[in-house]
């Protein structure tokens, strides 16, 4: 061993040891983001938010009914649950088509789009029939059916028009027809149009206006040339300004808009300033269920067009925001399946249902925060109303149907296997026979001696 310079041997020194390698710390907020990012991606997400989203509005829409037809019940003479009652009869029959849409098969659907197209049709001219229509609130739109109950059919005209429209484009796509102007205009235009007429001639602009959203919806699925789509949009706005100016009634309703006052100039805007009344004090969390003041007569049409006011006020900012974020969850998953298909009638249906829904939502959400005219409208599945209910559920189980035939949530449902109970094999009752998790665990403790 070499000596130093003293003569003495080196000191031995301990070799140094490593720097223990910290972990990086991942950001909370970015793992967050990442989870959702990956529970937003998954194949049965659309299909969770279109069946979890419109089921809780209509659960919430029947409790708000409740809560804002009392007092209106309760004036003319009528028991305090009686508009519940029919609302909730009317929901438990619209969950039944809801049921039944999302179990049928595309083909189905295409089958029932001139039908379903006839018959609204026929119904829409029957209400102009001297003595078989009557008129509620000055518009000439609803049919008695018997009893207290009445339909109006102009609501069947929106889901008329979007399953006969899906249709008409789908085949002409298949055969490479959209290309030119005239197939892509005729017949979906001038069926619309028709529509529109018959809607008129009883004076709800309201509804005319969702119908006309739905068939831009549909030539904008389409791929309308902008040309093309401003040219109509031009002939359907200078159509519905005659239409405003020539109605005393329908320029009023566009004076009120901003009001602030009951009277704003020549115009009583009394529904539309106690609407803002009600979301005012409501504050973040709401007066509480049940305990509004603008219910007891002092707004009208509270459990119809005006529900989402009494919803500010009771349940408050919190409320109001969750009821928007419902109907934004439900958007976005009817433009997930719209985007995500293969099959044509699929992506117009789809789009043309998130259409209908989305422009109604906003056109009665619009009118209650004065931003809009007040175009007496409801809010879809929230509203009091059943003839408004049923074609939307039905509307809403083909958005089901549609989301459970994307190929990874098929693939999804395929896979999925029962907790409980025996699952069939592929081939019917001749298949494997697989017994319950429970049935398993107790056959492998017996074999392996526990107790």
């Amino acid at each position: 061993m070499p000596s130093s310079r003293t003569g003495r041997p080196p000191v031995q020194r301990a070799p140094r040891r490593p720097a223990p390698v910290r972990p990086v710390r991942e950001n909370p907020v970015r793992r967050l983001l990442d989870r959702a990012r990956k529970a937003w991606d998954r194949p049965l997400t659309a299909y969770y938010l279109i069946l979890g989203g419109s089921l809780l509005i209509t659960v919430l829409g029947l409790v708000m009914v409740y809560s804002a037809s009392q007092i209106t019940a309760l004036q003319m003479s009528l028991p305090g649950s009686y508009f519940f009652r029919k609302q909730l009869l009317a929901a438990a029959i619209g969950g039944i088509l809801l049921y039944a849409a999302s179990r049928m098969p595309v083909k189905l659907h295409r089958a029932l789009a001139y039908p379903i197209l006839a018959g609204a049709v026929f119904l829409m001219i029957l209400v102009q029939v001297p003595g078989i229509g009557h008129a509620v609130n000055g518009n000439q739109n609803w049919l008695s059916v018997g009893g207290p109950f009445q339909l109006q059919p102009s609501e069947f005209g929106k889901l008329a028009l979007v399953l006969w429209g899906a249709d008409l484009l789908a085949r002409k796509q298949d055969k490479k027809l959209l290309t030119q102007w005239k197939h892509m205009l005729v017949p979906l235009v001038p069926v619309g149009f028709l529509l529109l007429g018959l809607i008129m001639l009883g004076g709800d602009m309201g509804t005319a206006i969702i119908l006309t959203a739905i068939l831009f919806g549909l030539l904008w699925l389409a791929g309308a040339p902008t040309r093309l789509f401003v040219g109509v949009l031009s002939v359907a706005g200078a159509i519905g300004a005659i239409l405003i100016r020539t109605s005393p009634n329908r320029m009023a309703r566009l004076a009120c808009i901003g009001a602030t006052e009951p009277r704003s100039g020549a115009a009583d805007c009394w529904q539309a300033v106690h609407g803002i009344y009600a979301l005012a004090s409501g504050g973040i969390f709401g007066s509480g269920l049940g305990a509004s003041v603008e219910k007891w007569g002092q707004l009208p049409e509270a459990h119809t067009d005006f529900i989402f006011a009494v919803t500010g006020e009771e349940l408050g900012l919190a409320g109001t925001l969750s009821v928007l974020a419902l109907f934004a969850a439900l958007g976005y998953a009817g433009i997930r399946v719209a985007g995500r298909t293969e099959d044509p009638f699929v992506r117009y249906a789809a789009g043309g249902v998130t259409t209908w829904i989305t422009a109604q939502a906003v056109v009665n959400i619009g009118a209650v925060l004065g931003l809009l005219p007040i175009a007496g409208v409801p809010l879809p599945l929230f509203s009091y109303g059943g003839s408004a209910l049923l074609p939307t559920m039905f509307a809403v189980g083909l958005l089901i149907a549609f989301a459970r035939e994307e190929p990874g949530a098929r693939a999804a449902l395929a896979v999925r296997q029962p907790r409980f109970g025996r699952k069939r094999g592929a081939g019917g009752p001749a298949g494997p026979r697989r017994w319950n998790t429970m049935r398993r665990r107790a056959t492998v403790a017996r074999s392996s001696g526990e107790r």
